[in-house]
C-alpha cells in the first residue's frame, strides 16, 4: 500500500451542515476548551513561585494578570481564533492538516516541501509530549485541592491522581459517545463558576481592573530584565490548549469554536485570572493555592469535584487527539499500521488505538510518580506547546504567502510579529530545560526519529521493489493465457507499486501454476487532503488478459474499507463478487544492507518496525477468511 503526496478533491460535509450551531458550540466548549480551561488551577501560583523571583505585591500582581490577559488576546484570540482558523485543509485543522496544506502550497519546490513535511511531523511529535503532561498536571492540580480541604489529605494527592488516571485510560476502550454528552454542560458550568468566582473577588478589589491596560503588561515584562524569561515560562501555562482550537476545527467547524471562545471561554478565563489577582492583593497568604482559596470553605468540596471533572475532560480531549493524530500519521505514511478500533457506529471520529492508549498510560503514570506535584510538573510543561505554536506560525506563512497569494509585506509582517511572541514564549520555557523541560523534547525527538525513519524506509522499500520487480505491462504482453490454468474466480493483489508484477502473483504462478480469470492489481493511496468523496474513491483501468489496475483513494481522515470501495468498480465494468474473491498479500521481510540509503542502525530500526507493523487485513477491513499471505525478502 502506498502513501503519496498528490492532492485530491474533498467533498466532506461541513459539520455545521449536520447539526445546529448551538449544539456544535456546546460540544466545542466541552471538547476544545477543556485543556486551556484547567490552566487557572496552577498558572497564577506558578508565576509567583520562588524560582521566578516575582514579588507578590500589587504592582506585580496587576502586571502579571495584565500579561496573562493580553497573552490570551494576542496569541489565542488574534492568532488562533481570528487568523489561523482560516487556514483549514478542506475543513480540517491541526498540525498534520496544516503541514499537508503548506506542503501542497510549495509543491513545485521538492526540497522546501520535504523540509516543511519534516518540520510539521516534528511539531506533531511534540503533541505526544503534551498528551503525557496534560492529564498528569490537570488531575494533579485538581487533586491538590485535597490539601486545601485539610492538610491531612496531602499524602493521598498522588495515589488519588494515579487511581483517576488508571480509570480514565481503562475506560477508553468503551469510547466517549456516552460520556461526551456530559462534557459540554460540565465545562459550561466550569467556565461559569470560574467567571462568577473571579467577579466576586474583583468586586472586593476593583483596583485589579487596571490589568486591562496593556501598558501594565509591558512594564511587567520590560521591568524584569533577564529574569523576565522565568515569569514568561509560567505565564505560558495560561496558553496551553490553544492548539486544540485549531486541531478540533474539523469536528465542529470554525464558527462554533469562535462563538464558544468569545461568548464564554475568554470571559470566564479573564474574570478568573483577574479574580485571583484581586484575591492575592487582599490576602497574599492565598498564594499557596489561589484557585481554591477563591471559594468559601463550604464550597471547597463542590469546587474540588467540579475541578476534577474538568481535569478529566481536559485529559480526555488530549488522549482522543493522540488517537486521531496517530491515525493521520499512519495514513500520511509516517507511522506503521496499528490496530484501530472504531467505538461508535455513527461517529467516524471516535476511535481507540490500544497501543497508543497503553503507552500513554504508562507514560502518564511515570510522569506523575516522578514529578509528584503540579508545581514540579509545570517545569516540564510549556516547551512542547510553545515550539508547536512556533512551527504553526512558520507553516502558516507558506499557506498565506504561497497558497493564498497574499502580498509579501502582509504575510511577512504578520509572521514576524507572531514569531517574536513565539520566540519569547519558547525562551521562557527553555530556561526550564534542566528542571523537566527536557522530557517532552526528548520524547518528541525520539518519536521524530521513528517517524522519519519509517517514511524514509518505505521510500527505500519502494525503490527496491521497483528495481528488482518485473514491469507489469511487459509481463501481460508476454503472457500466453492458454499456457496456464485459469481459476474462475477473482484475485485481488494488494501492492505498493502498481507498475510492477506483485510478488504474490509470481509465487502463485510458480507454486500453484494457476492464474485467476480476473486479476486486480490494487493500490491504496492516501492523499494529503482530509477527505476524498465516494465519486473519486476508485480509478479503474482495464488491461489485457483479464488484468485490471485499480487505485483506491482516501484522505487522511477517511476510514479505509477496501471491500466496500471495490463495490464501486462495478460501474466501471469490473465486478468483484464478495464470496468469489481472494485477496493475495505480499508480506515483505526487510533485509538491512550496508551502503547507500539510511544509516545501518536506522535500517535495522525500520526492519524492526516493519516486522511489528499491524496487519493489512484489519487495517483495510479485508475479509480474513479470503486472504492469502505470501512472504518475500526485500533488501534495502
Amino acid at each position: 500500500m502506498q502513501n503519496p503526496d498528490t492532492a485530491a478533491t474533498d467533498a466532506a460535509p461541513h459539520p455545521a451542515g449536520q447539526q445546529g450551531l448551538a449544539a456544535l458550540t456546546l460540544a466545542a466548549i466541552g471538547v476544545v476548551y477543556g485543556d486551556i480551561g484547567t490552566s487557572p488551577l496552577y498558572t497564577v501560583k506558578e508565576i509567583f513561585a520562588p524560582h521566578t523571583g516575582v514579588p507578590l505585591d500589587a504592582p506585580h500582581l496587576i502586571g502579571a494578570v495584565s500579561t496573562i490577559f493580553w497573552a490570551l488576546m494576542l496569541v489565542v484570540t488574534l492568532k488562533y481564533v481570528i487568523l489561523i482558523l482560516r487556514a483549514d485543509n478542506h475543513g480540517e485543522g491541526g498540525g498534520l492538516a496544516l503541514t499537508a496544506l503548506a506542503a501542497r502550497a510549495v509543491g513545485q519546490r521538492p526540497a522546501l516541501r520535504n523540509a516543511l513535511l519534516l518540520l510539521g511531523v516534528f511539531g506533531a511529535t511534540l503533541f505526544y509530549g503534551d498528551s503525557l503532561i496534560t492529564p498528569a498536571i490537570s488531575v494533579l492540580g485538581a487533586m491538590e485541592g485535597l490539601e486545601v480541604v485539610t492538610p491531612a489529605l496531602k499524602p493521598y494527592v498522588v495515589p488519588a491522581t494515579v487511581a483517576i488516571l488508571i480509570g480514565l485510560f481503562l475506560m477508553q476502550r468503551f469510547g466517549t459517545a456516552v460520556v461526551g454528552r456530559f462534557f459540554g454542560p460540565i465545562i459550561v458550568l466550569w467556565f461559569t463558576v470560574l467567571g462568577a468566582a473571579g467577579a466576586w473577588h474583583i468586586a472586593q478589589q476593583p483596583a485589579i481592573l487596571a490589568a486591562l491596560n496593556p501598558l501594565h503588561a509591558w512594564e511587567f515584562l520590560s521591568g524584569r530584565g533577564w529574569h523576565v524569561f522565568a515569569a514568561v515560562g509560567a505565564i505560558v501555562l495560561a496558553l496551553t490548549g490553544a492548539e486544540a482550537l485549531y486541531a478540533d476545527m474539523g469536528h465542529f467547524g470554525r464558527k462554533p469554536i469562535q462563538i464558544a471562545w468569545t461568548g464564554l471561554v475568554m470571559p470566564g478565563l479573564a474574570l478568573n485570572y483577574l479574580g485571583q489577582g484581586a484575591l492575592l492583593m487582599g490576602d497574599p497568604s492565598a498564594i499557596q493555592n489561589p484557585f481554591y482559596r477563591q471559594f468559601p470553605e463550604a464550597w471547597l468540596l463542590p469546587a474540588l469535584v467540579l475541578a476534577t471533572l474538568a481535569a478529566i475532560i481536559a485529559s480526555q480531549a488530549v488522549i482522543s487527539g493522540a488517537y486521531s493524530l496517530t491515525k493521520q500519521a499512519i495514513q500520511l505514511g509516517f507511522l506503521p499500521r496499528m490496530r484501530v478500533r472504531y467505538t461508535s457506529a455513527r461517529e467516524k471520529g471516535q476511535i481507540y488505538v490500544p497501543g497508543v492508549n497503553w503507552a500513554l498510560l504508562v507514560g502518564v503514570l511515570a510522569v506523575v510518580l516522578f514529578f509528584r506535584s503540579s508545581s514540579a510538573l509545570a517545569s516540564a510543561y510549556g516547551i512542547a506547546v510553545t515550539l508547536t505554536m512556533m512551527i504553526t506560525t512558520v507553516l502558516t506563512y507558506f499557506v498565506v504567502r504561497e497558497g493564498w497569494r497574499m502580498p509579501a509585506p502582509v504575510a511577512m509582517g504578520a509572521t514576524v510579529f507572531f514569531l517574536a511572541i513565539d520566540a519569547l514564549l519558547v525562551a521562557g520555557c527553555a530556561i526550564k530545560f534542566l528542571d523537566g523541560g527536557w522530557f517532552p523534547l526528548t520524547l518528541g525527538l525520539l518519536l521524530f526519529v521513528l517517524m522519519s525513519t519509517w517514511r524514509r524506509g518505505r521510500e527505500l522499500l519502494m525503490e527496491s521493489i521497483r528495481h528488482d520487480g518485473l514491469v507489469l505491462q511487459d509481463f501481460i504482453n508476454q503472457l500466453d493465457p492458454r499456457s496456464v490454468n485459469r481459476a474462475e474466480r477473482t484475485a485481488v493483489y494488494a501492492v505498493a507499486d502498481p507498475d510492477t508484477v506483485p510478488q504474490a502473483l509470481l509465487h502463485n504462478l510458480r507454486h500453484n501454476q494457476v492464474l485467476h480469470a480476473r486479476n486486480v492489481i490494487l493500490t491504496v493511496r492516501f492523499h494529503d487532503v482530509p477527505w476524498v468523496p465516494m465519486e473519486r474513491r476508485v480509478d479503474v483501468q482495464a488491461l489485457d488478459h483479464g488484468f485490471w489496475r485499480v487505485q483506491v483513494n482516501y484522505g487522511f481522515m477517511n476510514t479505509p474499507d477496501v471491500p466496500k470501495a471495490l463495490e464501486l468498480t462495478a460501474s466501471h465494468g469490473l465486478a468483484v463478487p464478495l464470496f468469489e474473491t481472494s485477496y493475495f498479500l505480499s508480506r515483505e521481510t526487510v533485509v538491512p544492507t550496508r551502503g547507500s540509503g539510511m544509516a545501518h542502525w536506522r535500517e535495522k530500526l525500520f526492519a524492526t518496525m516493519s516486522q511489528n507493523a499491524g496487519g493489512v487485513v484489519e487495517f483495510f477491513r479485508l475479509p480474513g477468511n479470503a486472504v492469502v499471505e505470501l512472504g518475500t525478502r526485500v533488501p534495502i
